[in-house]
């Protein structure tokens, strides 16, 4: 038996004036995206925003359903709508924020495990890291240089 140990890392911001112009700018998209998403039931809003290598921004909401299974996260409204109109596009990095009709998200909101596993596959595709910036509502903001940071071992192709 071996014993292993996986390491991550995050840089943490007080605030959004901290972020660079460019995940400042992104940030801004995934909070514009939030306020259009559609969540009569959860009340929790979600607003993703993907930054592509030609410099498009590609936005996306979550979507909510009666029958609940059938509604999909911000992140992956994101994805799947880039890779659906920019195949052959690198994305660079996603901003993702969380806020609640009923309460205040003052803590990062991270993806979901469907929503990791899902980024994680156009990563390891691209071979180029995809750096995550989340947040929610107010308060702090995570960034990681690395979706895979947020999912060590994760399943790919290579198992198929």
């Amino acid at each position: 038996m071996k014993k292993i140990q996986v390491n991550s890392s995050a840089t943490v911001f007080d605030n959004l004036s901290e972020l660079s112009k460019e995940e400042f700018d992104l940030m801004n998209h995934a909070i514009e995206a939030r306020k259009k998403a559609y969540a009569p039931y959860s009340k929790f809003n979600v607003g993703a925003a993907l930054l592509l290598n030609n410099g498009k921004i590609i936005t996306g909401n979550n979507q909510e359903n009666a029958a609940y299974p059938s509604g999909m996260c911000a992140e992956r409204v994101a994805i799947w709508k880039a890779g659906s109109e920019y195949p052959n596009m690198t994305v660079k990095k996603i901003a993702i924020t969380a806020a609640s009709s009923e309460i205040v998200v003052s803590k990062p909101v991270g993806p979901c495990g469907a929503c990791r596993q899902t980024l994680s596959e156009y990563e390891i595709n691209q071979k180029q890291p995809i750096e995550i910036i989340f947040m929610g509502e107010v308060g702090q903001i995570i960034k990681t240089e690395s979706l895979l940071s947020l999912l060590p071992f994760s399943f790919d192709s290579s198992y198929l």
